[in-house]
């Protein structure tokens, strides 16, 4: 085969593969249903209920549930997808029904409000980010082989979002997202200060499983006792709402040094 024959060849190919890829794009394009979004257009309630739970408004679905966050949706075929991995087998829809499984596999039933406060009551509300924990200082005096050091906390609420998953009450998943806390600690001897350091939930990496840290919060620091090897403090990094917390030894020794142990989970 001559090379300009090759050449021919591969460019004929790299050509249907562009318009492959393009025709798959279109297709994928076509799948969603701009008449069922349309249709969904509106607030939503559960079938004989007086409380609204969610409206769709665009390409955005929104929760009454003031902690949940808006999410992307969309329909294709008889499935809703709302944010990037949730699915919903759709039952029923009309104009003004919508029945679809849940999470759990059970049958939600709702049906659209045409009530103007109910309508006004959901266009007031807004998504809200959480704060767990106030500013919290905390000054302790310990006494250690005839010394005594004066231990400072202080637990920072920050802007730092930290989301996480979770199953609402009609068997939806949705977003809440809330602020981190940067953790301050200081340890002074006679008015000297030994140790002074921000801490962050990073700095436990180590002992937290990634998937976990990732939704976790820095909650909490207590002092726990001094001996022979320093100060002792727990730390507890936890899943906000959620029995999942992980409680950390944060020891300091005298000359300042830092390490930690993982306690229980």
């Amino acid at each position: 085969m001559n090379k300009v024959l090759y050449h021919i060849i591969v460019g004929c190919l790299l050509v249907l593969v562009f318009v492959a890829c393009g025709q798959q794009k279109s297709v994928a394009e076509q799948e969603e249903s701009r008449e069922a979004k349309q249709l969904l257009q509106g607030v939503w309630m559960e079938e004989g209920g007086e409380l609204p739970v969610f409206q769709m408004k665009g390409d955005s679905v929104f929760y009454a549930d003031s902690t949940s966050m808006p999410a992307r949706f969309r329909v294709v075929g008889d499935t809703l997808y709302i944010g990037s991995a949730n699915r919903y087998f759709i039952e029923k829809h009309t104009a003004h029904l919508l029945w679809f499984r849940n999470q759990n596999g059970e049958l939600m039933k709702f049906e659209k409000s045409d009530d103007e406060d109910v309508k006004d009551e959901m266009a007031q509300q807004k998504p809200q980010i959480l704060t767990l924990t106030e500013v919290l200082k905390r000054d302790t005096v310990v006494f250690f082989d005839s010394q005594r050091y004066h231990l400072y906390i202080a637990i920072n609420p920050t802007k730092y979002k930290v989301s996480r998953p979770t199953i609402n009450e009609d068997g939806m998943e949705v977003e809440n997202v809330y602020y981190d806390n940067i953790i301050h600690l200081s340890i002074f001897k006679d008015g000297t200060q030994l140790f002074s350091r921000d801490f962050r939930k990073q700095q436990y990496a180590e002992k937290v499983p990634a998937q976990i840290l990732q939704q976790s919060i820095l909650n909490n620091m207590e002092f726990s006792k001094v001996d022979a090897d320093g100060f002792h403090f727990n730390v507890s990094v936890c899943v906000p709402d959620d029995a999942s917390c992980y409680l950390i030894d944060q020891m300091v020794s005298f000359s300042g040094k830092s390490s930690v142990k993982l306690l229980e989970y």
